[in-house]
């Protein structure tokens, strides 16, 4: 029998005082340390380890709008677009000025997605957009070929019943309209899409007057293709509906034919000085702001000049480019201007004359104008941001 003397009892509570601490306090002092953050001190025991505190998680950095707040972009479409930079680089020279976007055109019957000509042009600093035409563009070259008057190739143009807009619709071009939407998806940087332009004419077989369509069928065909891609994933799509500027009063209400803020990230509108109603002497504004105005009753999306160009036929070219650059910062809802690089009906190009050229340089050297694109750039599509 041991025998109790108050230097042993001593001895035995101190040693339960170590073991409590050492089974029940320490362990739990140490879990409690993990799970709020804080260092793990049995790692910091082993020889050589070091006691740290884990880094807390960093912001993701705020990606810059495009374009940002107070500045628009210039953009040009080209003859030949992404398949030869020649007419690109001639207009860039002329304009002392690098485009930061570029329109191009692809017909549903004759194209299919190519990634190439999208990181072309990205790899150039512009932002690709694509001008998506559900048509048979052949169909309107081979008609211009044969030097048919104007109503004639507009006739033969917009009737093809084979992509009338209810067909659309109920989804007989899926499959074609899945393999773009897969392909833009994979590029993984922003790309603008101009689907069914000009909607409000009669030259398109996507207008509602021709072709066999229906009151109402361009909202449904827009919303489907919309929701298509949105089904599909995709995520990097800047949806552009894009009228002609009104000519006369017996155009349809655009009201009519928007699908919707909810499936429209820019609005723009197209028009041109020296053709058509605009042959004599029009300014920017008496051009485009009634079309503007109609827009704004129900759409506050941003706004971009989609087309626009001028003819040199009566000498007043180089002024009316002055004249539309000098009001464009009253237009603060506009947020970009594509100039069409053709020489088509009438000779668009800046470089049509050192005139021309000199007044568009001249303008786009302004603050305003002076802004890079880059893949990694938020799209604005929020005017009050």
């Amino acid at each position: 029998m041991v025998r109790l003397t108050v230097p042993r009892v001593t001895l035995a509570m101190i040693s339960a005082l170590l073991l409590t601490y050492a089974f029940v306090i320490a362990p739990a002092t140490t879990s409690q340390g993990r799970e709020a953050g804080g260092p793990d001190r049995r790692a910091a025991a082993e020889p050589g380890a070091v006691a740290t505190a884990q880094p807390s998680a960093s912001p993701r950095p705020v990606r810059e709008l495009f374009p940002p707040a107070g500045k628009a972009f210039i953009g040009v479409m080209t003859d030949k677009g992404p398949h030869d930079f020649t007419a690109v680089d001639t207009f860039t020279a002329a304009a002392r000025r690098q485009p930061q976007a570029m329109l191009f055109g692809a017909g549903w019957a004759a194209d299919t997605f190519d990634r190439t000509l999208f990181d072309r042009i990205s790899g150039r600093g512009m932002l690709p957009i694509l001008g998506w035409e559900p048509w048979d563009y052949q169909l309107d070259v081979q008609a211009r070929r044969k030097r048919l008057p104007t109503d004639k190739v507009d006739d033969i143009r917009s009737t093809q019943p084979a992509y009338r807009l209810s067909r659309i619709a109920r989804g007989d071009f899926d499959s074609y309209l899945q393999s773009w939407a897969d392909g833009i998806r994979s590029l993984g940087y922003p790309v603008a899409i101009r689907f069914a332009h000009e909607m409000n004419g009669d030259w398109y077989p996507w207008c509602e007057k021709v072709n066999g369509n229906r009151p109402g069928d361009y909202v449904k065909a827009w919303r489907h293709v919309h929701d298509l891609f949105r089904a599909a994933g995709v995520t990097n799509v800047i949806w552009v509906w894009s009228p002609n500027a009104r000519w006369s009063n017996s155009t349809p209400k655009l009201s009519t034919l928007y699908p919707g803020d909810d499936y429209v990230d820019w609005v723009g509108v197209t028009g041109y000085y020296g053709t058509g109603a605009f042959t004599k002497w029009r300014s920017f504004d008496s051009i485009f702001n009634p079309t503007i105005t109609e827009i704004r009753a129900f759409s506050r999306r941003p706004l971009v000049i989609t087309e626009t160009g001028a003819s040199d036929g009566n000498g007043r070219k180089a002024q009316w480019i002055t004249e539309m650059f000098r009001v464009l910062p009253g237009h603060q809802e506009i947020i970009g201007l594509i100039w069409f690089e053709v020489d088509k009906e009438a000779d668009w190009r800046i470089v049509s004359s050192p005139a021309a050229a000199d007044a568009f340089a001249t303008a786009v050297a302004a603050p305003r104008y002076d802004l890079t694109w880059s893949p990694a750039m938020l799209p604005r599509t929020d005017l009050a941001k």
